[in-house]
């Protein structure tokens, strides 16, 4: 009885998770090619930096801490995965946005969505985060069209390009 008692509460405990789209690895591979070596790592930004990127990105952080993918082939630099957190409503969406090395944003990819599934932008939708430069602070409304009874997971999409725009230029770029 106690094993069905367990296994009952962690399956409930793993509906109530966020909804995994795809890793962030597999997405990596997928964009800049099977053959790229992926390696990742955590930075922590000093207050400094901090202040630099929500200064530039107009948006204040959630966290000092970020995971970052590089994809590679034959030792060179073919860009990089930031992943951002963001609360969309009161729940988590998790976004990959990929940066190539040329400073050129080419696409995203929702990792991880916890709000109900009539929020998440269609891959339509997703397709205006397509090669435009760091150096352009994306602007709701403005830049992205907003998405009819899901704004909010639209301006938490495009805050998060500024911040990974910023992140990008202020820590990785010209880095091999």
């Amino acid at each position: 009885m106690k094993k069905i008692l367990t296994l009952s509460i962690l399956l409930f405990a793993l509906s109530l998770s966020a909804k995994v789209m795809t890793s962030p690895v597999d997405a990596m591979k997928y964009t800049y090619g099977a053959e790229s070596e992926i390696s990742k790592k955590n930075i922590l930004l000093s207050a400094k930096q901090a202040s630099t990127i929500e200064k530039e990105a107009q948006v204040q952080l959630d966290t000092k801490i970020f995971r970052v993918f590089k994809a590679q082939k034959n030792q060179k630099t073919l860009g990089f995965g930031i992943l951002i957190n963001k609360k969309v409503r009161s729940k988590n969406a998790v976004v990959l946005y990929f940066i190539s090395a040329e400073s050129l944003l080419k696409g995203i990819e929702i990792i991880a969505f916890n709000e109900p599934p009539e929020y998440l932008p269609s891959d339509n939708w997703n397709k205006q985060f397509i090669n435009i430069s760091t150096h352009q602070m994306l602007k709701l409304s403005k830049d992205i069209s907003t998405i009819t009874g899901a704004t909010l997971s639209a301006r938490s999409i495009t805050d998060g390009s500024r911040v990974a725009f910023a992140f990008y230029n202020e820590i990785l770029k010209d880095t091999e």
